[in-house]
């Protein structure tokens, strides 16, 4: 046991305050000067993490508190990317579960709850966001128990501390009323009640690598805890491979420990701390490093397996590298492979074509997080629609099943019924809040998949929509995800204003004037469920007479543009999103309007 540290993660449902409250400990913890102007959610270090206003990465940091080291690791919330949960429980002796005082315990806090209960980890309760309107802590607290109680939990962790407070405004309190401070009675609780790290400081060094970091100066840094011995500069030490089990025989080059928001170069790191080692060439998330030659390969968390798939292929349209420099078969092949290394929770297969990869993924959120990353690293690329991963199960056809909960303005309640009628969800509970219900429902990952477009045009973009996956059931047949079709491009050219009023007549506009487009190309939506031919790139034939529709572009309804992850969720099977680093565009997977229609009706068949 290492008394003097304490490793705790921070564990909540997507925005319920996780990484501004850490802001809080770093600045209490004496990790900023007094006059340092503070980024907000400094953890939040990756730019989509700040454009989004989520958690993508698990990260670590550390504060000091009385003498004590209190390593914390920030945790993604959105259900997506839960391989970087479970990897962050794997270092940790407890969590700190942050609950939002108006919401309550949402889908993503009966995941992660789960998690750590299931690593048999210590719980202290944050009930944060006081301060909200309409916020019923005490009522919330309750409901914390329920769902411990339902989640199982033993008898010392349903008796989990609680502490109530504000993250934003910088103040906890051990009872409701008492005077708003600061953050101490946090990191009483924190003392009091997490355990110091269990780690055999006598034994040989080994340790169980939980997270990947990379440094342009030393390469790969294996993150993890150091279960027993010393880590010192220079030592020999061997890593037991968690996929074969082969040893490799490798030195310790660089030893790091987490200090506020960066590293510091230390000589040794002692058992129960969590820190970073380099030197290794090639070490992946799940390898154990030992001192010792006979040691064991330590016991790594399975990943909940990936519940869908999509296609990577390599962007073969008559635009392609006009805007990515990175856009061969070979180097879109390489940097998936990349991904697998620091990414657990997804897999990346090759396919029997050329240039077509598949990738498995726990949600269409996560696979647009890779892309995004990816385009803005210069890569050119198309992906597909997501399908769903099916298993056969005693002969017969399952697919993977979700809970989704929707919450919406009383008003809009009827059109999401039916939505969720139309797409075989069938509705388990309903709760009525304030100013908003609560929807509960059992539907297919299939159905869920273009939900949440739906849910936020029909309620003016203030519905929320969470889901967690439930369990492998019967196919449930055919759903009915989208049910419009689209308007398509005849001809190559730049889209004139004058081609798009008429165009324009037919549907809904994914294009401005002046854009690029091609054969085969989506250039808007159409409202009945069926494609339509039109050429967008006319112009107006030149006369010597003014006509009556002269400034007739002054009509043009301004063109729809969709965000990475609702162009994926929008596209049916038999189309593509094309990626390029500063466009996205939709279109067909067959271009030439006659091999199309032809390849439709051999389909047909």
């Amino acid at each position: 046991m290492n008394q003097s540290i304490r490793n705790i993660a921070i564990i909540a449902h997507v925005d319920h305050g996780k990484t501004t409250l850490v802001d809080k400990l770093l600045k209490e913890g004496g990790v900023f000067r007094a006059n340092e102007r503070v980024e907000e959610r400094a953890m939040d270090s990756m730019d989509l993490e700040k454009e989004k206003g989520i958690t993508i990465k698990a990260k670590n940091t550390s504060v000091h508190w009385k003498d004590k080291i209190i390593n914390i690791v920030d945790t993604p919330g959105h259900a997506d990317f839960g391989g970087e949960v479970e990897r962050a429980l794997r270092m940790v002796d407890g969590v700190l579960l942050v609950i939002d005082a108006y919401d309550g315990p949402q889908a993503q806090t009966r995941f992660v709850l789960r998690k750590a209960l299931h690593h048999g980890l210590k719980v202290v309760i944050v009930i944060n966001k006081i301060d909200r309107d309409n916020a019923e802590p005490a009522k919330m607290y309750d409901k914390v128990l329920e769902l411990l109680m339902e989640l199982n939990a033993t008898e010392e962790q349903f008796d989990a501390p609680v502490v109530y407070g504000s993250g934003r405004d910088g103040y906890m309190m051990y009872h409701l009323g008492e005077e708003k401070k600061d953050m101490s009675p946090l990191f009483q609780t924190i003392l009091d009640h997490i355990p110091p790290p269990f780690a055999k400081p006598n034994e040989p060094f080994h340790m169980l690598v939980s997270n990947i970091d990379w440094s342009d100066y030393v390469g790969r840094i294996a993150v993890g805890k150091i279960l027993g011995g010393l880590a010192k500069v220079g030592d020999a030490v061997f890593i037991v491979r968690h996929e074969d089990g082969k040893r490799v025989r490798a030195k310790i080059t660089k030893v790091f420990e987490f200090t506020g928001l960066g590293t510091r170069e230390t000589d040794t790191a002692v058992a129960g701390n969590i820190v970073g080692l380099s030197g290794f060439e090639d070490i992946d998330i799940g390898d154990t490093l030992t001192a010792d030659e006979a040691g064991h390969a330590l016991p790594f968390t399975q990943i909940d397996p990936p519940t869908l798939e999509m296609q990577f292929c390599v962007n073969d349209g008559p635009l392609v590298g006009l805007e990515g420099k990175l856009v061969t078969s070979r180097q879109l092949r390489e940097r998936l492979m990349r991904e697998l290394k620091t990414n657990v929770s997804i897999k990346i297969e090759d396919t029997d074509k050329a240039g077509i990869f598949n990738v498995k993924a726990r949600g269409a959120m996560q696979v647009a997080v890779l892309v995004e990353t990816m385009r803005r690293e210069g890569f050119e690329m198309l992906v597909s629609r997501p399908t769903v991963i099916e298993k056969m199960v005693d002969g017969k056809r399952h697919e993977p099943y979700e809970t989704v909960w929707i919450e919406v303005p009383d008003e809009c309640v009827g059109s999401i019924m039916q939505n969720l009628a139309n797409r075989k969800g069938l509705l388990t509970n309903m709760e009525k809040h304030p100013h908003s219900t609560m929807l509960e429902a059992n539907i297919t990952t299939r159905g869920l998949i273009g939900m949440e477009i739906d849910v936020v045009n029909a309620t003016s973009g203030r519905g929320v929509l969470s889901h967690l996956f439930k369990e492998y059931g019967p196919f449930a047949g055919e759903v009915l995800t989208r049910i419009t079709g689209t308007l398509i491009a005849t001809e190559a050219g730049e889209t004139t204003s004058y081609a798009l009023v008429m165009v324009q007549e037919r549907g809904k506009l994914f294009v401005s004037p002046g854009e690029q487009v091609y054969e085969g190309m989506i250039v808007g939506e159409n409202p009945r469920n069926e494609d339509i031919a039109c050429n967008a790139v006319r112009e107006k034939k030149l006369t010597n007479f003014r006509s009556q529709g002269e400034g007739v572009a002054a009509g043009l309804t301004p063109a729809t543009k969709l965000s990475l992850e609702r162009a994926i969720e929008y596209i049916a099977a038999d189309e593509f999103v094309e990626v390029t680093p500063k466009s996205l565009r939709l279109r067909k997977r067959i271009l030439n309007n006659g091999a199309r229609q032809k390849a439709s009706k051999s389909s047909k068949q």
